[in-house]
């Protein structure tokens, strides 16, 4: 009853942790000057960003500002990051492409929709603790994959065409036949021309907002030059209201896999950006399920007002901390004053070339490239590399989630190799106190003590069982339990069959140091307590070895075996 009170008060204390306390907001006071410089600075940088990822995603530019705006503001207030900046992210932007193309925008509403309810779910089971879990090289080679995908993707519009709704590679080549066939070279001139704009601005200087610059400076060439380039059209002025007309259940069940997808890249990047600005500071910790709580709140309104799906935005997120950000204000005041520019730009942010966009992601997805970091990997072990450039690979050829779950996978089946390696099974020499040296002889003759350590789980049972069998002619083993970390069903269930086998070669086995936790499979399986009703198992090793000679003794076996060896000396004189 007292463990069903306990677990049911823990529920409500972590229910009520994904809310927001009065304790997150009292430095808002201090620290309002330089939270609201660092938004300003946020919204400055998210602009460009926001309206091409809308674009990128085949939403349209709209749907990112909404979303940067509605999925920022709530995220800023529920999530559990003091720092985190939410909106459209091109990992985002990489999987709406095929839904959009198969679902049309009703469908990727709906989606962002069932995800922010996944979303809620995991951070009511606390799920937001696994993400420390994921190995660095499947990270690295997932944030290399995707900027590759971003790079790939704006290709079609850097060559002033429409996107191609192929796989990606297969659409950038067709994109550059169709370029080939008929030239037009204002679009690829303005593309690149912003993004080493603003790769060499973010070398001379970090500070300044180069990627609005270079957008505003190609804007306004390409309108003077009267270049023929597409540009972003008419932007609404005003939020619009709610609406729930894209809500059609029936088509559910076929987007709960996409719904699953957006769910875990929502998850994933949130929480590896949180911990990232938490790495970039000193005194701030974040709230993995909260922080899984506030985006899944934020997915769960801006499909209502035409968004789409958002998460928290890693390069936002540290522009937002390197600018001084020490509090939840900034990230609010960056949704605040994009939400101004939209009521006052919308007529000037019309006429921004598609092509600008495009290289602002260009240049993006560059500078999410981590060149020093993915060497050190590589060189670090094969096994680490072998797991980056795999999940590259997959992110690059087929798709995020599935990329996610190869890199994954593959780090733990290496992991697990390497810890069945490191299970040792080792003959330990039994002390010679209590017993002359002749006994001794004897007793180290037919006692044999061996001490398990590491993880017996099922990766090393086989082995683990295969090297405890190959004992000599023996008449008592002792097993020493300590030092086993772990046991899992396999690992109990190959003891138990390595103990059935010895007992039946008529050797007696004795357990010591064995850990309660780890008594529980044993027993499950119906070894431990003939073995605990025979007087074999000891908290101590010197406790077993002492019991084991008085069990030789008891069955007049040592006598035997004093004679048996006598024998052996008698016969040997000449």
């Amino acid at each position: 009853m007292t463990t069903i009170r306990e677990t049911t008060a823990t529920k409500r204390r972590r229910f009520r942790q994904l809310f927001p306390e009065r304790s997150d907001y009292l430095h808002l006071g201090r620290h309002w000057h330089t939270d609201l410089l660092a938004g300003l600075t946020v919204a400055v940088v998210a602009l460009p960003l926001a309206l091409g990822f809308g674009i990128a995603s085949g939403l349209g530019a709209f749907a990112g500002l909404i979303t940067s705006i509605l999925a920022g503001m709530i995220a800023a207030l529920l999530g559990g990051s003091n720092l985190q900046v939410t909106g459209p992210t091109g990992t985002m932007a990489v999987v709406l492409v095929p839904l959009a193309a198969t679902h049309s925008h009703a469908g990727v509403m709906l989606v962002g929709i069932m995800a922010g309810l996944m979303l809620v779910a995991l951070a009511l089971t606390g799920a937001g603790r696994y993400a420390r879990y994921v190995p660095v090289p499947v990270v690295e080679g997932f944030t290399a994959g995707v900027a590759i995908v971003i790079a790939v993707q704006q290709l079609p519009p850097a060559l002033g065409l429409p996107a191609q709704n192929a796989h990606i590679l297969s659409g950038a080549w067709e994109s550059v036949r169709l370029f080939a066939a008929d030239p037009n070279w204002a679009p690829p001139a303005v593309a690149f021309g912003v993004a080493a704009a603003i790769l060499l601005g973010s070398r001379l200087h970090s500070q300044i907002p180069t990627p609005l610059l270079a957008v505003v400076v190609a804007t306004v060439a390409t309108w003077w030059a009267a270049a023929d380039v597409s540009v972003i059209g008419a932007l609404p002025r005003t939020i619009p209201a709610p609406e729930a007309g894209f809500l059609e259940f029936a088509e559910m069940p076929e987007l709960v896999a996409a719904a699953v997808a957006i769910c875990a890249l929502c998850a994933l990047e949130s929480l590896l950006s949180a911990t990232v600005a938490d790495n970039m500071t000193v005194d701030q910790h974040h709230n993995p399920d909260r922080e899984l709580f506030g985006q899944g709140v934020a997915n769960l309104v801006t499909p209502f007002f035409g968004g789409m799906p958002s998460s928290g935005a890693l390069a936002r997120t540290a522009v937002n901390v390197r600018s001084g950000a020490a509090g939840r204000l900034a990230s609010l005041t960056h949704a605040i004053v994009l939400a101004l520019m939209m009521l006052a730009l919308a007529p000037l942010v019309a006429h921004v070339p598609l092509a600008a966009l495009a290289g602002v992601l260009i240049a993006t997805s560059i500078r999410m490239i981590e060149v020093g970091s993915m060497l050190a990997l590589a060189r670090s072990t094969r096994a680490d590399a072998a797991v980056m450039w795999l999940t590259l690979a997959a992110t690059v050829l087929f798709n995020l989630v599935w990329a996610v779950a190869v890199g994954i996978a593959l780090a733990g089946l290496l992991a697990l190799g390497r810890i069945s390696r490191s299970v040792s099974v080792e003959e330990e020499p039994i002390e010679p106190a209590d017993h002359h040296d002749e006994e001794a002889a004897l007793l180290h003759e037919h006692i044999v003590a061996y001490r398990l350590e590491g993880p017996l789980f099922f990766a090393a049972a086989h082995r683990f069982l295969l090297q405890l069998l190959d004992v000599a002619d023996v008449r008592v083993v002792v097993l020493r339990m300590s030092r086993v970390s772990t046991m899992d069903a396999s690992g109990a269930r190959v003891l138990a069959d390595a103990i059935k086998r010895l007992e039946h070669r008529g050797i007696a086995v004795y357990l010591s140091g064995l850990e309660p936790v780890h008594a529980k499979p044993l027993a499950a399986l119906g070894i431990l307590e003939p073995i605990w009703q025979q007087g074999r198992l000891f908290e101590h090793t010197s406790e077993a070895i002492a019991a084991a000679r008085q069990r030789l003794k008891a069955d007049g076996l040592l006598e035997q075996l004093e004679a048996e060896a006598a024998a052996e000396v008698e016969a040997e004189r000449p």
